[in-house]
């Protein structure tokens, strides 16, 4: 008969002192991020500085800004992690100057043998940009997805995926319709 009752008044207590229990969560998770501070950089000042850094062999995480590259990378949700490049394929992503203090992550569609490169985001319908070799800044490595969840880059079931897109560009305009109503 004693082991209810304790039962009932641990129940209890625990339900009376929930409020209090989730105002401390509260305070100590905003404590944890005001030491984490995202500070949020225009493209336009940050990406010359990425460019800096990853010409000089180190790798660099920036966060994607717009939806050029649905369905594969979404808006200030995914992250992409930047590294030097060696060699470049057909559907690797990349991020380029393709004019002055104009940056763009895109797709390579076609590379010539003098070096000059055609790129186009995973979510534009048409329209390509024009770039070199030496306009490239990095290539993407990494995908990085909410909660850490990193995929890379040269992942077999995400580069089969991207040549199925490739090959999907005069329907990708009812694909991107659906993938946008689900989002």
């Amino acid at each position: 008969m004693l082991m209810p009752v304790k039962a009932f008044i641990k129940r209890t207590a625990r339900w009376l002192g929930t409020p209090w229990r989730r105002a401390n969560e509260r305070r100590y998770a905003d404590a944890e991020a005001a030491t984490l501070r995202r500070v949020e950089l225009p493209n336009d000042k940050l990406l010359p500085i990425v460019r800096r850094v990853v010409a000089g062999g180190e790798r660099a995480v920036i966060s994607v800004k717009g939806y050029s590259m649905r369905p594969f990378l979404e808006h200030l949700r995914d992250k992409v992690e930047l590294a030097p490049w060696q060699e470049l394929h057909v559907g690797d992503a990349i991020l380029a100057e393709i004019s002055e203090g104009q940056f763009v992550l895109h797709r390579i569609t076609d590379i010539t043998p003098d070096g000059s490169i055609t790129l186009m985001g995973d979510g534009n319908l048409r329209g390509t940009e024009h770039c070199t070799t030496a306009d490239v800044c990095g290539i993407v490595t990494k995908y990085i997805r909410p909660g850490g969840h990193v995929v890379e880059a040269s992942d077999p079931c995400l580069c089969r995926r991207i040549r199925l897109w490739r090959h999907l560009l005069p329907v990708r305009r009812v694909l991107l319709f659906i993938y946008k109503q689900t989002v």
